[in-house]
């Protein structure tokens, strides 16, 4: 049983919306313009021993023992009548200085925890800092009650077994930080009928590949140096996850800066091969991880045929899109029928072993017939590759497993345990579930654009006892494609609003989650035109 107090912040995000504030409790935290104005105006309050005199007193930590809640002052003045209490505000939103609910109810827990300790309370008012301004508030009996009723309310909203259900068409999504892991419209798998734009979805991924190169940490940028020479500069702000190819060296200090920074880091051979990941010891959703091992092991057959329907799906669009008269897009079709159909884990897995040796065997005809004769393909052969387009498909697979593998982690799932794939073999199970329908849209794409663009050169491969790879110049070109079509934007499939191909990722990521948490009643995968 956990006893620690609730925090007080956490009751006034309960009064604001449930889901928030369930949201914060399972460890779920954003970067916004509005969470970081409000940090900037507490930078003073924050900064203890920092007051004009004996009777001032600045972020001061209180408790109310019978209640269960503990936080922390602002800003705290003796007077001959008691304790003045003072909550600094910004209102960087909505640019009226409004005393809101959810600001009473922290003002009278604060009351409640300095009297429980022993204080007489003077007055408690609001300093709005957007403003320069301070607002007095006068608490009164059902102020109180109040405050206690909502200690309770998110005393039982956080131990409950169930998340609460979304806001529905509710103004105040419109102006919350949470609202891009939240997704309240995108949980009815419909069509969104507001448009909530998410501040900053997606920085950059940043990929060292030069050999023999070691990265930094300096003065709040990641500096790469090789043979003396510094070769790269990038603010830490920018990266969204590092990604090391080959032998490349980051320094120790450079790992701890982004593991505090939240950023995830994942290595891979220079053929391709992912290695692993680091990431911070804390994470978010830790009962829905959980959840998630106890579905992995029971079994959910409804999202794994979702996973290949959609990949079955899109394999087909890829092939149309070059060819119309493709002759087994007939064939594709009927098996996605089929899997819509099938209720058994063996013709699951049939049907798509059935569709895969289909699409390759016709994979050959994405590539531009002038172009073919320089890029014999056979059919589709692991590592080691027995040829360049072979060659080409194993990284950019790799590096789309490690975009599923960073979405995965964001949502605080265990990429090991997965629905579709086993986790037996010790491999990351669900970021490959949730890779599938994303292997021709993405990965099967950028290698069908490099080549027929010209962009890599059949003469750009190293091949070695029957195995083939790609030199230095192809594999930088081909992660600059990559990149290039994660951050190319698209209508959604399914919601009808533009995002980039990482932020769908990412989205897809949390509808796994919102169907672990019982959020979603189902799971519906992306299926391009």
């Amino acid at each position: 049983m956990d006893d620690d107090p609730i925090p007080i912040s956490l009751v006034a995000h309960t009064i604001f919306c449930p889901r928030r504030a369930w949201l914060e409790a399972t460890g779920e935290k954003v970067e916004s313009s509005q969470i970081e104005r409000g940090n900037y105006d507490h930078r003073i309050v924050d900064r203890t021993g920092g007051a004009k005199d004996a009777d001032s007193f600045q972020a001061i930590n209180i408790r109310h023992e019978e209640w269960g809640v503990s936080g922390k002052l602002d800003a705290a003045q003796m007077t001959d009548d008691g304790v003045v209490i003072r909550e600094y505000k910004a209102t960087p939103v909505k640019r009226s200085m409004t005393v809101t609910e959810a600001m009473r109810i922290q003002l009278a827990l604060q009351a409640a925890c300095l009297m429980d300790m022993g204080y007489r309370v003077a007055g408690t008012e609001i300093f709005f800092t957007t403003h320069h301004r301070r607002v007095e508030v006068e608490l009164d009996e059902d102020d109180f009650a109040r405050a206690k009723d909502a200690v309770d309310q998110t005393r039982a909203l956080i131990t409950s077994d169930t998340a609460p259900e979304p806001l529905e068409d509710d103004a105040r999504c419109m102006r919350c930080s949470h609202v891009g892991i939240c997704l309240p419209e995108e949980r009815k798998l419909t069509a969104v009928s507001h448009r909530i734009v998410v501040e900053a979805p997606d920085n950059q991924v940043t990929h060292l590949s030069t050999a023999g190169a070691k990265a930094f940490s300096r003065a709040g940028r990641m500096v790469v140096f090789k043979e003396g020479e510094e070769i790269a500069s990038v603010p830490l702000d920018s990266i969204q996850g590092l990604q090391i190819h080959g032998n490349t060296d980051l320094s120790s200090g450079l790992i701890r800066e982004l593991m505090w920074r939240n950023i995830p880091i994942l290595w891979c051979s220079g053929t391709g091969r992912l290695y692993g990941w680091s990431m911070p010891s804390y994470g978010p959703n830790g009962q829905q991880r959980v959840d998630q091992h106890v579905a992995s092991h029971e079994g959910r057959l409804g999202l794994a045929r979702e996973f290949i329907i959609s990949k079955v799906h899109n394999q087909g669009v890829l092939l149309r899109r070059s060819d119309k008269q493709n002759p087994v897009l007939p064939q594709m079709r009927q098996i996605e029928k089929q899997l819509a159909n099938a209720n058994r884990w063996q013709d699951v897995l049939g049907l798509e072993g059935e569709a895969a040796a289909l699409y390759f065997s016709q994979f050959g005809h994405l590539i531009k017939a002038d172009k073919r004769e320089d890029w014999a393909w056979t059919a589709r052969m692991r590592r080691p590759a027995p040829d360049a387009l072979n060659s080409l498909l194993d990284y950019a697979y790799t590096l789309l497993l490690s975009d599923c593998i960073r979405a995965v982690l964001s949502c605080g799932l265990d990429p090991h345990a997965g629905f579709l794939h086993s986790s037996k073999r010790n491999k990351p199970a669900l970021a490959l579930d949730l890779m599938e329908e994303f292997r021709a849209p993405v990965a099967d794409s950028v290698v069908q654009t490099v080549v027929n663009n010209g962009e890599v050169r059949a003469s750009g491969f190293v091949y070695a006892l029957g195995s083939v790879r790609m030199d230095d110049v192809t594999r930088k070109t081909l992660i600059r494609a990559y990149e290039r079509r994660m951050e190319t934007e698209l209508t959604h499939p399914l919601f009808g609003y533009k995002a980039t191909w990482r932020r769908i990722i990412e989205i897809q990521a949390r509808l796994i989650l919102g169907y672990l948490d019982g959020t979603q009643s189902e799971y519906k995968g992306i299926r391009v035109r």
